[in-house]
């Protein structure tokens, strides 16, 4: 985008409605994950599952120190450090299950399992914080879902076994993780919440690294300073989508995902999408499109 046309969208952007910002913060969240898991997914078949974890987030809190220096240490101090360190416990507990699990199943499967979070979000969004269930979110929701299962449907091979089980077992606590993130951007700015949450994954994931250590090489620390990068970058996207609007609102636009999994294959590797990613796609597409449209408009002022 040109100088003058970004100057023309930047008043815009600000002018829109908490919603459409939390719906514009989670697209570019679903853009850098999807660039992340495929890097970990790659890094975990190299190394250590335990280790490659560990290295991910000990390097998300690498990237943030020149910000932290800059800022001092009193603009990153959470206002309840027992919730940053549930949340980074919770989350090293899915982390963990899905480590153990990413390098024995197949990426169709882990695109079909990873995609039921949302829904438990959703409904941990309506049990724990009250939010109200808007039957044309559970709608979006699941026609998303439709849309994934059309896509990954014909290549599931239900061969990783028990490692499937694992993988679905991380789903519902990285649901509560965020159920816990929401909760935090109440009192907690979105980088504070990223901060602490690199620091306590790191912290609590260590002792399951340090059993099969090993060095990486050269393109591996790499690779590492890349996931840190772009996973503190889409973290940083999704606190800041959580503190503008309801769960509910958010979590159908991230079956679009998949929809940028299957242009980056195009892209890079010339993975041509079959007629079930189209139809799929295009499902998706047509859902999240519709509950963004209705969302913004049912936040407008009358």
């Amino acid at each position: 985008m040109s100088p003058g046309r970004l100057s023309l969208a930047l008043p815009r952007i600000a002018a829109m409605g908490d919603t459409a910002r939390a719906i514009l913060w989670m697209l570019a969240s679903g853009v850098l994950f999807i660039l992340l898991n495929g890097t970990l997914r790659l890094l975990a078949q190299q190394l250590d599952p335990f280790l490659t974890g560990f290295l991910r987030y000990s390097f998300g809190v690498l990237v943030m120190l020149p910000f932290i220096w800059r800022a001092g240490w009193a603009a990153y101090r959470p206002a309840a450090m027992a919730g940053q360190l549930w949340r980074g416990a919770v989350h090293t507990s899915g982390l963990l299950l899905w480590f153990i699990a990413v390098p024995h199943v197949p990426l169709a499967d882990m695109t079909a399992l990873g995609f039921t979070t949302p829904l438990f979000i959703m409904l941990g969004a309506v049990f724990f914080l009250k939010e109200a269930m808007v039957p044309a979110r559970w709608l979006a929701a699941l026609i998303g879902f439709c849309g994934v299962l059309v896509v990954v449907s014909p290549n599931l091979s239900g061969g990783a076994g028990p490692y499937s089980l694992i993988m679905l077992a991380s789903s519902p606590l990285f649901a509560a993780s965020f159920l816990i993130t929401k909760a935090l951007t109440r009192r907690d700015a979105p980088h504070v919440i990223v901060v602490w949450q690199s620091l306590t994954v790191a912290l609590f994931s260590l002792p399951f690294a340090l059993p099969n250590w090993e060095w990486p090489s050269p393109g591996q620390w790499a690779a590492f300073a890349f996931c840190g990068a772009i996973g503190t970058a889409g973290h940083i996207c999704l606190t800041r989508a959580f503190k503008l609007a309801d769960m509910s609102v958010t979590q159908p636009i991230k079956f679009l995902e998949l929809v940028w999994a299957s242009l980056f294959g195009l892209a890079i590797w010339g993975d041509v999408p079959g007629t079930a990613t189209w139809i799929g796609g295009l499902i998706i597409f047509a859902s999240t499109s519709w509950i963004a449209r209705r969302e913004a408009r049912r936040a407008k002022p009358v």
